[in-house]
This record gives structure tokens, sequence and C-alpha cells, in this order.
């Protein structure tokens, strides 16, 4: 998984609830927030399989939400965070949904994140019609190019400062590393002057620190000293230090993934050369994707 993408991952779990407000402006009334999410990353990777498993793919989450309808009432939201303009995407989205549903027979509402440069991109529902039958399936877009900094700077939602951290990253070709630093900071430093919980400043602090880069990874090391300069001591104590605690966690963590994937890599290989098993078959054996399969073969194919 690409850096953006994990960044990507982390803020959306981070802020699922402000996520849901920001787009749903009855957000409360639906969903029953006090509940909390359960966020579906390995029922949706098996969804996502591709007949090609090195097309390009970008952010999709799957997060099973309570509503307030009584009676443990619950809902699918898909979110996909789109980063380039892909012909291909409504029929994608379409293939998900109906795969989704077919899993769960659960109500679903989409959400598309779109964070390209291309201003034709926006694509916004999946048409099909043949001799009479019929197919039309629309789902929820934000064009994040297409929106105001001022209203963004005016919301009182947090994940208003996720979006223009997505803006700026789209302004990062045209700007030098001093003028980014003092975007980056300005941003931040208008993030601890809100009202928001330790943790959803510390969540949202990772996301502008990591995601627009700065062509010298030098001025990390000013940024993070400006910022640790300026935070009110008495509430947001140690954010800087926080950061890097959570970055250290992460490289254990990936660490530790990689190992693990090495391990299923052996043991696909086994199933493959030893038993002679087909993909699907392996998949099934090894509980693992058909894809993971397939770039196992393909490796094993390579070797010869």
């Amino acid at each position: 998984m690409k850096f953006d993408d994990s960044l990507w991952k982390g803020i959306l779990e981070d802020l699922f609830a402000d996520f849901l407000r920001f787009f749903f402006s009855n957000a409360d009334e639906i969903f029953d927030m006090k509940k909390g999410f359960e966020y579906l990353d390995k029922e949706m990777a098996q969804i996502t399989i591709e007949s090609d498993p090195e097309s390009p793919k970008y952010v999709d989450k799957l997060v099973k939400a309570y509503t307030r309808e009584g009676n443990e009432q619950w809902v699918l939201v898909h979110v996909e965070v789109q980063g380039y303009a892909d012909k291909y995407f409504e029929e994608r989205m379409y293939i998900y949904n109906y795969r989704i549903f077919d899993r769960y027979r659960q109500r679903i509402t989409a959400i598309v994140l779109l964070t390209d440069r291309d201003r034709k991109f926006h694509p916004t529902a999946y048409h099909s019609e043949f001799l009479g039958t019929e197919i039309r399936y629309r789902f929820n877009t934000y064009k994040v190019l297409d929106q105001s900094e001022d209203e963004l700077h005016k919301s009182s939602n947090p994940f208003a400062f996720v979006i223009l951290t997505a803006l700026l990253a789209l302004k990062r070709n045209r700007l030098t590393d001093e003028a980014l630093l003092d975007l980056k900071l300005g941003l931040t430093r208008n993030l601890l002057e809100r009202n928001f919980s330790k943790s959803t400043i510390r969540g949202i602090f990772y996301f502008i620190r990591n995601y627009v880069a700065f062509a010298d990874p030098g001025n990390n090391i000013n940024f993070d000293k400006t910022i640790d300069s300026i935070t009110p001591k008495s509430r947001h104590m140690g954010i800087v230090e926080m950061i890097k605690e959570r970055e250290t966690r992460k490289i254990l963590q990936q660490g530790k993934a990689e190992g693990k994937a090495e391990g299923k890599a052996e043991e696909v290989r086994n199933l493959i050369t030893k038993l002679g098993l087909p993909d699907a078959q392996a998949a099934d054996v090894a509980a693992v994707p058909v894809a993971f399969v397939k770039k196992v073969r393909a490796s094993l194919k390579k070797k010869k």
C-alpha cells in the first residue's frame, strides 16, 4: 500500500463520524454515532479483486454503520478516494456496489472523493441500456479541485481540514518548499486554534504533516520545531512526540505485516508447486485473495 493510501485510510477511520457529518447535514439523525463503526477492510479487499491484479487502484473503504431506526439496524458506507482519471471508474463503482449488496444484502451509500487534477473528470453514475433492459447506478461525488478554500476555513467540521490539505497537495507542483512550509504552518495554526479534541487534532496534524511532502525532507524538522514551539502545552502537550511514536509503531507494524505476507506467499507457493492447486482453491485454503495467488504464480514463472 502506498503511504498516501494509508494516510487516507487512517484519517477516514480517525474522523469517520465527522466525515459523515461533512457530507450529510442530517447525519446525526440517520446514524447512531455512539455505536461506533466497523471497518471491513479485509472484506473489501475480497470484493475489489480485479481481473488484472496489477491494475492501478486508490483508496477504498467499506464501513458498517448503525442507524437510529432501532433493532440494531445497520447500513454500509462505501468510500472511494480516486486520485486519477479513469474511464472505467463508473463501471467499477457499479461492480463494487452489486458485489457488496450480493454479499451483505444491506442498504449501501457510496461517497467518492475525487482528488485528481483533471477538471473534466467528474463521474457521477453508471448507465447501461440494451433492448429494453436498463441499469442506472448513481453515487455521491465530491471534487476536491472545485472546492472553495474560504468556505472550508469557515467550516466547523474537522474533516474540512482534510480537504484543505488535499487542496494544498493539488497546488504542490507550483510551490517552493518555503511557500509550502508557510502554508502548512498556517493550516496547522488554524487547526490548533479550533476547539477540537486532542485525538482529532493529532489525527489531522499527522495528515497535514505527511500528505503534502517537502522536496527537501530536512524541512520536516523545521516544520516540527515550529509547531512544537507554538503548540499550547496546556491543551495539546507533546503533539510532535506523539507523531514520532505513531510513526515508529507504524514502521514496526509494517515489518510484521511484511513478514506475515512472506509467510503466506511461501504457503501459496507450496500449494501451487507441491499440490498443483488452481488459483481459486489455493486462495481458499490459504485464506488470501485470488489476486495474491496470481502474483505468487507469476513470480514462480519468472524464476523458471
